[in-house]
């Protein structure tokens, strides 16, 4: 029986999270507070073997992976298929404008993502697909191990939503993906048990969205 343990984190609060603004592909640095929470699940997990880290190469995710990391000897590899989706011409872009500029993408965004397409953007088939690879990838190179991957709130959930056998019009239902969040799945010859989503009981202060 061969056992491999996935730790999937989302990176901590930014900057962009605070002011509502969408940022897929472009970046905005972690916030006092999303460090934090980091900290706190670097600390929760402190005791957990972990092998390997694997991080989106976005700098939020890095930074992220980083702090959780510590001062433990783990090599960190980055990865663009495990980065946000590309939202295109909404990225940098506040939610209640987008609400007002584009109204149905914002509602298939949200509501029934296989509609959704935005100019310039990917679909959220097109994230399933890389994510998904990238995921089996490192399965496949890493059998028996722990591997942490720190990536973004889409990925999360799309990933997920595979282990779950979750539809895709089901996709935001709770758990709500907070900032540096824990998912912990253990995979056992092929069969998925999933042992925290979303949990955030690592957090010292109350929840803050975003």
């Amino acid at each position: 029986m061969n056992k491999t343990t996935i730790f999937l984190v989302r990176h901590g609060q930014t900057e962009w999270n605070v002011e509502h603004r969408f940022q897929g592909h472009q970046d905005s640095p972690l916030t006092e507070l999303g460090v934090k929470q980091a900290s706190w699940l670097g600390e929760s997990i402190q005791n957990e073997w972990i092998d390997v880290i694997f991080s989106s190469s976005s700098n939020r995710a890095r930074r992220t992976a980083e702090i959780i990391k510590g001062n433990r000897e783990i090599d960190i590899y980055e990865s663009d298929d495990l980065r946000e989706m590309n939202l295109g011409i909404w990225e940098g872009q506040k939610q209640e404008a987008i609400m007002e500029l584009y109204p149905e993408e914002y509602d298939h965004f949200w509501g029934d993502p296989e509609k959704f397409q935005v100019y310039t953007g990917e679909t959220y088939a097109e994230v399933l697909s890389r994510a998904v690879r990238k995921l089996n990838q490192i399965i496949a190179d890493h059998q028996g191990k722990s591997i942490l991957i720190v990536t973004h709130t889409v990925v999360v959930k799309l990933i997920m939503a595979c282990f779950e056998k979750r539809p895709m019009n089901k996709l935001w239902d709770l758990p709500y993906i907070h900032p540096a969040c824990l998912c912990k799945v253990e995979i056992t010859d092929n069969e998925f048990n999933i042992i925290l989503h979303g949990d955030i009981s690592h957090y010292q202060e109350d929840a803050v969205e975003g």
